[in-house]
Order: C-alpha cells, then structure tokens, then sequence
C-alpha cells in the first residue's frame, strides 16, 4: 500500500509594498556658484537673484569650515551665580503662578507675587550653592556661538548657469 504524497501547503502571500508605484525623488546634485566670507555677503547674493527673479527654492546658503568660538563675558563669582539663580527662579515662580492663578479662587495678585518671591530666593540660594560647589573649576561667563569660516551659494545644476550670469552681474556692477 501506498501512502500518497504529502501536498505542501499554499506559499504565503507577500505583503504589498507600499513604495511600488510610487516616485522616489532622488537627491538633485548641486552646483556651487560663489563662495563668501560671510554670511551677509551670501544673503545678499541670493537676496540679488530673488530680485532678478531667479527661482531661489533651488538656491542652498552652506556655511563650511566651521568653528565653536566662545567669548568670556566676565568673573563669575557667588554672587553673580546668585543673581542669575534668583532671575531664572522668579521667571519659574512667575510661570508657577500663572498656573495656581488659573485654577485658584484666591487673590491672583498674591498667589503670582507669593510664587515669583519664593521662585527667586530658591533660585538665589540654587544659584550660589551650584557655584560653590564647582570648587572655582569655572569661574567665568561666557557665550558660545558656532561661526563657519565661509558660505557658499549652492543651486541645482540645472539652474547654475544662470544663477552664475545673475551673480557675475551683481560682483560686475558693485565694483563699478
């Protein structure tokens, strides 16, 4: 007696996939057609071909070479860092009572004082005590900014002939 063979069972259907027959937009290469040593001078190149009624949703500004310069403002002493603590704990005490004035039935006048003077003194007392504890590891002020060393104009490449004619046209007239 023979047994018969054995059906495999149906192979399972493949799930649809979502991209086919849809266009996938490929990235467009670029073509750079002046460089600045500013930023404002690559404002102004591009500021030219809108006026000139070039199609700028084509045109890219790209800072290079870029650098983190922080300039040192000042001593930070306890003082100070208390100071600052107790301006940033009256902003958070203000924002506190903005919200207990919203749903107090009491004095809004008071509960938004109340919350901006408790806000401060923590601030003050946070403030000195987070300094302190740096043991005059960093015992200045400063502000940090990200500066880069030239822009460059960027356009697509089917565009770039005429954005460079625009653009020899703008550096031909301001020498002139």
């Amino acid at each position: 007696m023979t047994t018969p063979p054995l059906e495999e069972p149906p192979a399972p259907s493949p799930e649809p996939d979502p991209n086919i027959g849809e266009l996938i937009e490929l990235e467009r290469s670029t073509v750079t057609v002046a460089r600045y040593a500013d930023y404002a001078g690559a404002q102004q190149a591009v500021d030219y071909l809108s006026d000139n009624g070039f199609p700028v949703e084509r045109t890219t500004i790209i800072g290079t070479d870029l650098r983190l310069v922080e300039n040192v403002l000042g001593r930070l002493t306890v003082g100070r860092a208390a100071l600052a603590g107790v301006a940033s704990g009256a902003w958070f005490g203000l924002f506190v009572g903005i919200l207990f004035t919203l749903f107090s039935n009491s004095s809004w006048v008071g509960v938004l004082l109340t919350t901006i003077l408790v806000g401060a003194l923590w601030g003050g007392v946070f403030g000195a005590i987070a300094h302190a504890l740096t043991g005059g590891r960093r015992d200045f002020t400063s502000r940090s900014s990200l500066q880069a060393g030239q822009y460059a104009v960027t356009v697509e490449a089917e565009v770039a002939d005429e954005a460079r004619v625009l653009i020899t046209r703008q550096n031909w007239r301001a020498a002139n």
